[in-house]
């Protein structure tokens, strides 16, 4: 008897220990399961202080949190990982931060109608099947990070103020379904690759400056398509008469459809045409006769001879084909079971061992594409191997009688610039626009051969961001090498800061913020994103230009695989003379990707001072500014009179000392301890967010201050 009161009560103890095991297990599963991964969470995190910490998103912090735990507003998830992200129409202003491409498990992403600004960010979440970033106030152009979205199947950027080429940055989407380019500013014509997306059914790029034909558009499965109020020209092409809804008012098309290609074969009995006008979208209407329709006499006993014994031939065939599909579907379920054991074995619960992958390429490849992508000769070596295949140029080429005209033969007055490689002139074509054209002098150019001068502007016309100038196009022939810039109109950096005129137009402090952020972005562009990364060689105040709205765009980008040749003689002439050039390069020679941000914080120190880098005007000890103003970057008193008097004391304490620095790390003798360029973007980001304007003059908004004769200070607190 003591011993089952014994086992009871051990059965009794062992039951509630198990209850009380399993309720602190079940207690703890939301835990577990809340706890959202920590580069989501830092991904979300800049986000919300990115776009000014709204009270609107509820539930999102700055700084620690468990999204998925603690229900952020918009944000669903899988097990631990954000997979959706909606927070559209909420009033949302600010930009999109720089760390999305961390939110790796990302499928929705919708943050359409609210005022986002400034640019897209180029480093996009690399998994997405849905994309809205409609009715926002965003700028620049198509990152290229869109190009590695292999996933996207829907992708909405209507009614923002997008400009420049659209480009061949979709070509990889083969699953797009969806797209919408519409109000917006892009120029050119449709790329070639539109294509090869064999599964586009909606497209829409109304009102934007669209030009050319729709050639490319013949091949798609179009349903719905619109093209109004462009610049399309030419005849529209009679494939396109089968789409449902198509809409093409407000263009220059020719009247009707295209003429059909000779001989001219004529449609099948019964089959319904497309009635379209010119002004109008396209409704569908059946023929009101048939073409081709059977006469009232009836067939001949030749034509009934004919039909059976047609008739006859296609039975015959339709049992061969039959007997031959019986058979080999047999043989495909034998080999189907055998391989059944290791395919099971290799293929156990897939969904539970989904990885969050970062894509290949997620970066921009300058390297040559895939060989279907390759335009060029391949030339083939020993057992067949390619030993070399031509990139692809996107850059338009130009003859060299289009661009003398342009320039009146390159006349003297035509002449805006002159850089390591040759003069730059301003070039007016007689369809209006305005280029920048670098005629690049043979005795700088190391690289004689025209392959690898086109092979050069290839990788520098696939270098795609807003604040990079952009390589519209080349020139190879007669021995001349020409490159076509877009053609920014308010000139340089160095001229705005070096040769204003007394009682002009000056750039404010928040303006030369705003120019550090926007050159800074350009630089993490090439050093962290290009594939191979790229090294300006030739950062200076000079090579960065500033368009109407005082947005800056780095020039020059990728000349300096032009000439490696002579890089250490061209650059100690162009860079080294000007107090450019980092320590590590004047003592060695070697200039990395840490030099260029040596050459960054001088930029900096330019903008902060408004001196020259050298400048023998001044006393000795003032002549080099680095070595004269890097002793008192942190010395606030000094720093206050450091200060560029042009600005007449409008600026915040704070955000100059921020701004100091972050110089200060830059301009770093040793180049293992400056920061990369991502860092700094960081920075400066921070330095703007934390900009709270307490008193503002209008003149402030245009990014210039004039000088008046008694002019207050602005207190700005960061």
């Amino acid at each position: 008897m003591a011993r089952y009161h014994f086992a009871r009560s051990f059965c009794a103890a062992r039951s509630l220990t198990e209850f009380v095991l399993i309720a602190l297990i079940f207690a703890a599963l939301p835990l577990v399961r809340s706890t959202t991964d920590a580069s989501d969470v830092q991904a979300l995190q800049v986000m919300y202080t990115s776009l000014n910490s709204p009270p609107q998103l509820t539930g999102w912090k700055s700084s620690g949190g468990d999204p998925c735990g603690e229900s952020w507003k918009g944000i669903t998830c899988e097990r631990s990982a954000v997979v959706s992200i909606d927070v559209s129409g909420l009033g949302l202003n600010g930009t999109l931060g720089y760390l999305l491409s961390d939110l790796r498990s990302l499928r929705k992403f919708d943050l359409s109608d609210n005022n986002i600004q400034e640019t897209i960010p180029y480093q996009l979440p690399p998994n997405l099947t849905s994309l809205n970033l409609g009715n926002n106030n965003l700028s620049g152009n198509l990152p290229y990070s869109i190009s590695s979205m292999v996933s996207l199947n829907y992708l909405n950027l209507t009614h923002n103020s997008l400009s420049l080429s659209i480009g061949d940055i979709l070509a990889n989407l083969v699953g797009l379904a969806t797209l919408d380019l519409s109000f917006n500013n892009f120029s050119g014509d449709l790329p070639n690759s539109f294509s090869s997306l064999s599964n586009l059914s909606s497209l829409y790029v109304q009102n934007n400056q669209l030009t050319g034909s729709l050639n490319v558009l013949t091949s798609l499965p179009l349903s719905t398509l619109n093209i109004a109020n462009n610049h399309f020209t030419g005849w529209i092409p009679r494939e396109l008469s089968s789409i449902h809804s198509f809409i093409y008012d407000g263009n220059s098309f020719d009247n009707g459809p295209a003429p059909p290609p000779p001989p001219y074969n004529p449609p099948p009995p019964g089959k319904s045409r497309t009635t379209r006008n010119h002004s109008g979208s396209g409704t569908h209407t059946p023929d009101s006769k048939h073409e081709g329709s059977h006469s009232d006499k009836g067939l001949t006993v030749g034509s009934l001879i004919g039909i059976i014994l047609g008739s006859v031939c296609v039975a015959l065939i339709a049992l061969l084909a039959l007997a031959f599909c019986i058979r080999k579907n047999k043989d495909g379920n034998a080999r189907a079971s055998r391989e059944s054991v290791s395919f099971g074995s290799n293929n156990v619960n897939t969904e539970m061992q989904e990885q969050r992958v970062k894509p290949m390429a997620a970066v921009t490849d300058l390297k040559p594409p895939p060989a279907e992508n390759v335009m060029g000769e391949r030339l083939s070596g020993k057992n067949g191997s390619v030993k070399r295949i031509k990139s692809p140029i996107t850059a338009t080429s130009y003859t060299v009688a289009s661009l003398q005209t342009a320039t009146n033969s390159f006349n003297q007055e035509f002449l805006i610039g002159e850089g390591s490689l040759g003069r730059v002139y301003r070039a007016e074509f007689p369809n209006g626009k305005i280029m920048a054209i670098k005629k690049i002098d043979n005795a700088a150019l190391s690289l004689q051969e025209e392959d690898n001068f086109l092979e050069a502007v290839s990788n520098m016309s696939r270098l795609r961001h807003p604040n990079i100038v952009t390589l519209v196009g080349y020139c190879a022939e007669h021995g001349q090498r020409l490159l076509v810039y877009e053609y920014i109109e308010n000139g340089s950096l160095h001229d705005m800061l070096h040769f204003a005129e007394e009682g002009s137009k000056t750039l404010t402090w928040n303006a030369r913020v705003r120019v550090a952020l926007g050159t800074a972005r350009a630089l993490e562009y090439l050093h962290e994103v290009c594939l191979p990364s790229v090294v300006h060689r030739n950062f200076k105040s000079a090579n960065i230009l500033l368009d109407e709205e005082l947005n800056p765009h780095l020039s020059d980008c990728g000349l300096a695989a032009l000439n490696p040749n002579t890089e250490r003689q061209i650059s100690t002439q162009m860079v080294g003379s000007f107090g450019y050039s980092a320590p590590e390069f004047a003592l060695s020679g070697v200039y990395t990707v840490k030099s260029d941000v040596y050459s960054f914080g001088v930029v900096m120190l330019e903008l902060l001072t408004g001196r020259k880098p050298l400048d023998s005007s001044r006393v000795r000890s003032e002549q080099s500014l680095v070595r004269w103003a890097t002793p008192q970057l942190h010395d606030i008193d000094a720093l206050a009179k450091m200060v560029d008097p042009a600005l007449n004391g409008m600026y915040p304490a704070k955000s100059l000392s921020r701004f100091a620095d972050i110089i200060a790390l830059c301009v770093q003798p040793e180049p293992e301890f400056r920061p990369p360029m991502s860092e700094v973007v960081q920075a400066l980001v921070r330095l703007v967010q934390r900009a709270s304007v307490v008193k503002r003059r209008s003149s402030d908004e245009s990014g210039f201050a004039y000088r008046t004769p008694d002019h207050e200070a602005i207190d700005m607190s960061f």
